[in-house]
């Protein structure tokens, strides 16, 4: 249960910590006083999306708390353990509101994002406000309240998994159908340009080498000049290097036999005579190799040219012109293989859709089996809540939609969709002798309200959610029907701690907790009080509903009798 609630520099609040208690809390106030600021606050640190506007004027953050004291709930602790958040019991919420913009949240001290505080939310507080009552008037949200009626969740789970692999598989087959259409028209394309590549063939790193050799060749006539000069100076002159040097080694020999300190010297010369023989032989070989056939060169340029070519077309390398080529060889091949990979698909697509099949039938099966019941108890709780001789009906029809995913239920197509092949609406006559009519059409507003109650009690037992806030549930209805609605809040308490705000004495002298929401003023500004009332304090508030500002003695023997006949 919600223990306490901390609210600092929040709209109009400076600051207030509430101590809720089990059972049934009720607020009152008067219009204008505050009371909705409680339920804002609440909803923040619930994970609902904040503005810096909420923060206390003068002030530089909003800070809203919240303690809830966890008894026994899988689902909470669950949460708690893959959310790797300390949990002994006891869950604090903080959500601070900066002025700037920015803000923090934090589950027992951890900081987290807004989206795992709204996770969270979800599964500690359930919270109807008056756009809750008019998302009962919407036809899609009646299929979760039978779902949660009938305890479908796993089922329901199970059928989303299933349909979710189906559809990931008819996505497959619809991308493979398009991708073969596309490429049968790109197939004539491809086949061109593998041509275009495979005519000329080039191999990687080609490029370089015959640009090189065609450098060689272009300029051969400057290289067998420079090549013939080296020639003759090294070798083949009368007076060459390799004849001096041959000359000066002989010399050197002589000296050596005189004199063996010349020794390192002689080796040093033969040495350079090996050098000058390897250096020809070299420069000697390499003129041989050059080929002077001015066709080969024109052939050369003309290589040159259509790789350069395809650089130009496919891509500035003979690294990507190929890679290119090997992505069109593969979608090429695909054209293909496409009639066995669509094959395949269908085999699987064939095997899901048996499996999505019986998801599906189980899940609908469980729904028609709760319908009967939910609407006897609905019917018994309206009439608890001076609805007499109603008629609801939950009606459950096949999904009618344009042609889309289909699955195939005892040899009859059907559409599916996210919640299964079925489609729930609740339809309803508040009054005696008249058809029952789609619920967006015959509910009045405090009708609606009813109804709402009359769900929340039909679901309290299979309800994990241990707080259950209440806002304008007792809008459109009085006297004897607020008593009704009152008692139903009263015994739903038994099962969920309530909060709710109410205008109305006979649901407000059912309270276990009583709050009072007041506005007044300080230094010349407004401020909004929260208090807890005693016995007396309780017993005022009530006879101040009844009679208004002016509490009179039969008012107050009123607010009595309510309150005592409550046995409280």
């Amino acid at each position: 249960m919600l223990q306490k609630l901390i609210v600092k520099d929040f709209a109009l609040i400076d600051e207030a910590e509430i101590e809720f208690g089990a059972g049934l809390n009720i607020i009152t106030g008067e219009t204008g006083a505050g009371k909705s600021i409680l339920l804002d606050a609440l909803s923040l640190i619930l994970g609902e999306r904040a503005s810096s506007d909420l923060i206390r004027e003068g002030s530089g953050k909003a800070v809203i708390e919240g303690h809830f004291l966890i008894n026994e709930s899988s689902k909470i602790e669950r949460f708690m353990i893959e959310s790797e958040l300390d949990f002994e019991g006891q869950i604090i919420v903080r959500r601070e509101i900066q002025v700037k913009g920015t803000g923090r949240n934090f589950i027992n001290d951890t900081p987290v994002s807004l989206i795992k505080l709204k996770e969270l939310g979800e599964i500690l507080v359930d919270l109807h406000g008056q756009h809750e009552h008019q998302a009962l008037l919407k036809k899609e949200t009646h299929i979760d309240y039978l779902d949660a009626f009938a305890n479908c969740t796993a089922e329901k789970e199970n059928f989303k998994r299933e349909a979710a692999i189906l559809n990931d598989l008819l996505d497959d087959k619809k991308s493979l159908i398009t991708k073969k259409n596309t490429y049968s028209e790109k197939k004539e394309y491809y086949s061109f340009r593998l041509k275009e590549i495979d005519t000329v063939t080039p191999v990687l790193g080609e490029d370089q080498s015959l640009e090189n050799e065609l450098n060689i060749l272009e300029n051969s006539e400057k290289i067998i000049l420079l090549t013939s000069s080296i020639l003759s100076l090294l070798y083949d002159d009368n007076d060459s290097a390799y004849t001096k040097i041959f000359e000066a080694r002989k010399s050197l020999e002589q000296l050596t036999r005189l004199d063996s300190s010349f020794n390192e010297l002689e080796k040093e010369l033969f040495s350079a005579i090996t050098s000058v023989d390897e250096t020809v032989k070299t420069v000697r070989d390499y003129v041989k190799n050059i080929d002077l056939d001015p066709g080969h060169i024109e052939r050369l340029r003309e290589r040159v040219a259509a790789i350069n070519r395809l650089k130009k077309k496919f891509g500035g390398s003979i690294e990507e012109i190929l890679k290119v080529r090997e992505e069109m060889a593969y979608e090429m091949s695909l054209v293909d293989n496409f009639g066995l990979l669509i094959s395949e698909i269908d085999e699987k697509i064939k095997s899901s859709s048996v499996r999505v099949e019986k998801a599906a039938k189980i899940l609908s099966e469980k729904r028609k089996k709760a319908v009967n019941s939910l609407q006897q108890i609905i019917i018994s709780q309206l009439e608890n809540l001076g609805i007499s001789n109603a008629v609801f009906n939950v009606e459950i029809s096949k999904i009618e939609s344009p042609p889309g995913k289909m699955v195939e239920i005892a040899g009859e197509k059907m559409t599916y969709g996210i919640d299964g092949i079925d489609d729930v609406e609740f339809f309803m006559s508040a009054n005696q002798g008249q058809s029952a009519k789609p619920l967006i059409k015959v509910a009045s507003g405090g009708e609606v309200s009813r109804i709402m109650l009359a769900l929340k009690s039909a679901l309290a037992n299979s309800d994990s959610i241990p707080v259950l806030v209440f806002d304008e549930i007792d809008t459109g209805v009085s006297g004897r029907i607020a008593r009704k609605v009152g008692l139903s809040l009263k015994e739903l308490s038994k099962l969920h701690q309530i909060i709710t705000i109410t205008h109305l004495p006979q649901i407000a002298a059912l309270s276990d907790f009583h709050f009072r929401v007041s506005k007044t003023e300080e230094k010349g500004r407004a401020v909004t009080k929260i208090s807890l009332l005693n016995t007396d304090e309780k017993i005022a508030e009530v006879a101040k509903l009844i009679s208004g500002d002016s509490i009179t003695t039969a008012a107050i023997e009123g607010a009595k009798e309510l309150i005592n006949s409550t046995g409280l």
